[in-house]
């Protein structure tokens, strides 16, 4: 990208950041797994991806269903620094945090103590109708909370985010541009309907083309056979499902499969 957001990819023209997905953490309906089972499956996933190929990770909250809609409790947020710092320690990739389904505030504090370079939020701006109700925006605290801590952790926002509709109908070159101008996000993600489902290649086309300049990702549903119609119109891509094994979320990640879709884009 021209102006990459971090130095480690200045060299590289579409970053691939690999997403590992947390087993169910400590207080979430699911939980089943010791503590020491989830860092190993976490340390287990980054090493694949990182064997794979790919320029950054991002560290999610995936296993916690059902998600809280804003603010998650205190556990959560101590789960997830834990596993960050322990991450940082072993891995010098770009790390970014997301805190389901919208905690951009824990994220950025998670972030800042564990020294990860980026978070995700899922609504930056305005609201979404979603299986937790309605999500607002969280711009107006977030940005606050980033330079109350001075802290230099980019912000990633979602724009027509998955699992959720609009309350109104809205064009989505303005939604760009209220999530850049008015939310200060630093990029944007563009995504399907849902986890692992594809992105409209003409809807990547039109964030791109409203976003001004902001690096753009492509948030879903990318896999080998697919990533070639998404090069022209995109800056990066988060990659989750399909670098699972046989392509299933819940299944580890498979460096093979890693390994695949970045020769793709090489």
């Amino acid at each position: 990208m021209a102006q990459p957001l971090f130095g480690q990819w200045k060299d590289v023209s579409k970053p691939v950041v690999g997403m590992i997905h947390l087993l169910p953490l400590p207080g979430s309906p699911r939980y089943a797994e010791s503590v020491e089972a989830i860092r190993a499956a976490m340390l287990r996933d980054a090493e694949a991806l990182t064997r794979g190929g790919v320029h950054g990770l991002m560290l999610e909250n995936f296993g916690d269903l059902p998600f809280f809609p804003g603010r998650v409790p205190a556990y959560v947020v101590a789960q997830m620094a834990a596993l960050a710092a322990e991450l940082r320690r072993d891995s010098n990739l770009p790390l970014g945090i997301n805190v389901l389904r919208n905690d951009g505030c824990a994220a950025m504090a998670i972030a800042h103590a564990a020294g990860a370079q980026f978070v995700r939020v899922n609504v930056l701006c305005g609201a979404r109708v979603a299986d937790q109700g309605i999500i607002q925006g969280i711009a107006h605290d977030l940005l606050r909370e980033r330079a109350m801590l001075r802290a230099d952790v980019k912000i990633f926002a979602d724009v027509d985010v998955k699992h959720s509709a609009a309350l109104a109908s809205r064009s989505l070159a303005d939604e760009v541009s209220d999530t850049v101008d008015r939310g200060l996000a630093d990029a944007l993600i563009v995504s399907g309907s849902g986890t692992g489902r594809p992105t409209d290649p003409a809807h990547a086309r039109e964030v791109r083309g409203a976003a001004g300049g902001v690096p753009v990702f492509i948030g879903s549903g990318v896999t080998a056979q697919t990533i070639a119609q998404y090069l022209a119109d995109c800056d990066g891509f988060i990659i989750g499902s399909a670098f699972k094994r046989d392509g299933n979320v819940a299944q580890p990640v498979d460096p093979a499969r890693v390994a695949a879709i970045l020769t793709r884009i090489q």
